[in-house]
C-alpha cells in the first residue's frame, strides 16, 4: 500500500515552478522541510517551512557543501516503512520519515557549457543532492522523489487520484528517472575532467543525455527511436529551434548533422552551401551570395539533391529561399533567417526550417562514440584541418593558385563524405562526388559518371569535372584512380600520401601533367 504523503524535502537549484507547487503541497497538509536558497524563496511567499538545519541540529557549514548530509535526512529518506527494524530505529533515534523529495541539481552541465573556469566548474558539481535522489530512487517503496519541474504536475495528480499517496507504478518511473538523471549528470562530470585533462581513454567512459524527443520510428519503421541532447553545447540540430515543418525523422535529424556540420567548415568565409543525401553531400559550393552558392551546389547533382537536406553558413535570405522552394526539400538548417525568407518558406508546409544561434566548431575538440557488440568506440571528432603551408608538392608540375584553392576546398569537402571519398571540384563548387565504395576507383568512376551526368543536365558538352581537380580522402594504394580521374578531365590532385606505392602513383601523375600534393592527414569517415 503507497503511504499517504505527510512531509516532503525540497532543495533545488532550478525554482521553476516551485512556489506553486509547494503552495499546492501545503494545500494539501504536507509538511515543508528545505534548504538555503529554496526555503527563502519559500517563506517569501508566505508559506510554513522548517529549515534542514532545524532538523538536524546542525548549521549549514562550508559554504553549504554540508547541509543535507546527514543521518536525520538520510535516514528519513532511506528508512523501509515496511521493514520492522527500519521504522523502530526512525522511532529510537526520532527521526521523522519524508515520504516525497523534490531535487534538483547544481546546474554544472550549464555552467561548463559557457566556458567555466575550473574552480567554478568544481563548485556546481552537486554532492549531497545526487546523495538525496539515489537514496530516495533505492527507496521508492517508501516515498517518491522528483527530479524534474515538469513531473511536478504529475505528483500532484497522483496525490488527488490516491488519496494523498503516490501510487507504487509512479513511485517506480520517478526512481528509474532519477537514477538515470544521476547517471546523466556525472557523464557529464567526467567527460568534463577528461577533457580538461586532455585524456582521450579515461578508463571508464560514460554518456548522458536529456530527451528531447522520442522519434516515430528509426532509420526503418520496424527499429525504435529517439533523440537526446548532450551535456556539450554545439550549434547544431539538437540545439536548434524548428520554425515550421514536419516533425523530425532520425534521418531527418542524421543528415541535417552531417550537412551543418560541413557548412561550418566555412564560417567566416564566402556564402556557402551544403546539400546532403543519406549523411552524405551531394553537393557543396561557396558563392558571392546563399543564392549562387545554393545554385551551385544543386548542380553538382540535381538528382540526388531531391528529397535532401540543406545547410547555409549565413542567415537564409529570401533570395536563397526563392530557390530552394522550386524543388521538393525535406529540411533547411541555417544560423538565422530573415522574416523574408520565413514567409516564403511557410508556403512549403511540410518543409522543416530549423535556426540555430551560430555556427559549430568545427576545429573545437569534442568525441564521437559509435556502439559495437557488448560495448561502444570512442574517438575524438575530426577536427584535423590543412593549411596551404601543410601541402608538399610531389610533382615536377605544382599546382597554381587557382588550382590550390580549389584543392582545398575539396579536401575540406572530403572530410565529410563517406570513404572511401572522391571529390570533383571547380570554381569554388563540387563537380562530381563518390562516395562509401568498397575500392577508391570505383568512387573515382561514379564521380566522374556524375559530373558526366551533371554537365549533361545543365545541357553542356564537356563534363563538369573538365579542368577540374580531384580530393581522396586517403592515398591511392594504385595509379589506377588516379588515371581515371584524368581521364574525367582533372589537371590537379590532392591526397594524403603515405601509400607504399606513392613513388608508382606519382610517375603516373607526371607522365599525365597533374600537378599533386600530399597532406600527411587522411580524413577516413565510416
Amino acid at each position: 500500500m503507497s503511504p499517504p504523503v505527510r512531509r516532503a524535502l525540497l532543495s533545488v537549484s532550478d525554482k521553476t515552478g516551485l512556489i506553486d507547487f509547494a503552495k499546492a503541497l501545503s494545500q494539501r497538509g504536507i509538511a515543508l522541510v528545505s534548504t538555503g536558497g529554496t526555503a527563502k524563496a519559500l517563506k517569501a511567499e508566505g508559506l510554513a517551512v522548517t529549515d534542514v538545519s532545524s532538523v538536524t541540529g546542525f548549521p549549514e557549514i562550508m559554504d553549504g557543501r554540508v547541509k543535507t548530509l546527514h543521518p536525520k535526512i538520510h535516514g528519513g529518506l532511506l528508512a523501509d516503512r515496511g521493514n520492522s527494524e527500519h521504522v523502530k530505529a526512525l522511532d529510537v533515534q526520532a527521526i521523522e520519515p519524508f515520504e516525497l523529495l523534490v531535487v534538483n541539481l547544481y546546474p554544472f552541465e550549464a555552467v561548463t557549457a559557457k566556458g567555466a573556469a575550473w574552480d567554478k566548474a568544481i563548485e556546481n558539481i552537486d554532492i549531497g543532492g545526487p546523495a538525496m535522489i539515489r537514496a530516495a530512487a533505492k527507496n521508492h517503496g517508501s516515498l517518491a522523489v522528483i527530479v524534474d519541474p515538469s513531473d511536478y504536475a504529475s505528483v500532484l495528480a497522483e496525490l488527488d487520484a490516491h488519496q494523498g499517496a503516490v501510487s507504487e507504478a509512479a513511485r517506480r518511473r520517478f526512481a528509474a528517472k532519477a537514477f538515470a538523471r544521476t547517471a546523466s549528470y556525472d557523464a557529464a562530470i567526467s567527460q568534463y575532467f577528461a577533457r580538461e585533462l586532455k585524456d582521450d581513454a579515461p578508463d571508464y567512459a560514460a554518456l548522458g543525455g536529456r530527451l528531447i524527443q522520442k522519434l516515430r520510428y528509426g532509420e526503418n519503421p520496424h527499429q525504435s527511436a529517439a533523440f537526446y541532447r548532450s551535456a556539450e553545447i554545439r550549434e547544431g540540430v539538437a540545439t536548434a529551434e524548428q520554425l515550421q515543418g514536419k516533425e523530425l525523422s532520425y534521418n531527418n535529424i542524421n543528415d541535417t548533422d552531417a550537412a551543418f556540420e560541413c557548412v561550418a567548415e566555412f564560417a567566416g568565409r564566402d556564402a556557402a552551401c551544403v546539400i546532403v543525401k543519406h549523411a552524405n553531400p551531394c553537393g557543396v559550393a561557396q558563392g558571392a551570395s546563399l543564392a549562387e552558392a545554393y545554385r551551385k551546389a544543386l548542380a553538382c547533382d540535381p538528382v540526388s539533391a531531391f528529397g535532401g537536406i540543406i545547410a547555409f553558413n549565413r542567415p537564409i535570405d529570401a533570395q536563397a529561399a526563392e530557390e530552394i522552394v522550386k524543388i521538393f526539400t525535406e529540411v533547411i538548417i541555417a544560423p538565422g533567417a530573415s522574416d523574408e525568407a520565413r514567409a516564403i518558406i511557410a508556403d512549403k508546409k511540410n518543409l522543416r526550417l530549423l535556426v540555430t544561434r551560430g555556427l559549430p566548431d568545427p576545429a573545437r575538440p569534442g568525441l564521437s562514440f559509435k556502439t559495437v557488440a557488448g560495448g561502444f568506440l570512442l574517438q575524438s571528432r575530426d577536427a584535423g584541418h590543412v593549411a596551404v603551408s601543410d601541402l608538399k608538392t610531389v610533382t615536377k608540375r605544382a599546382p597554381t593558385a587557382a588550382e590550390l584553392t580549389d584543392l582545398q576546398f575539396a579536401f575540406t569537402v572530403a572530410k565529410h563524405v563517406k570513404s572511401n571519398a572522391i571529390v570533383y571540384a571547380k570554381a569554388g563548387a563540387t563537380v562530381g562526388i563518390g562516395a562509401g565504395q568498397m575500392s577508391r576507383v570505383d568512387s573515382t568512376r561514379i564521380a566522374a559518371a556524375k559530373s558526366a551526368e551533371a554537365a549533361k543536365a545543365l545541357g553542356l558538352a564537356e563534363p563538369l569535372a573538365k579542368g577540374a581537380v580531384v580530393a581522396s580522402d586517403a592515398f591511392f594504394p594504385f595509379a589506377d584512380g588516379l588515371v581515371t580521374a584524368a581521364e574525367a578531365g582533372v589537371t590537379a590532385v590532392i591526397q594524403p600520401g603515405g601509400s607504399m606505392r606513392d613513388a608508382e602513383v606519382i610517375k603516373a601523375a607526371d607522365e599525365l601533367g597533374l600537378a599533386m600534393v600530399f597532406t600527411g592527414m587522411r580524413h577516413f569517415r565510416h
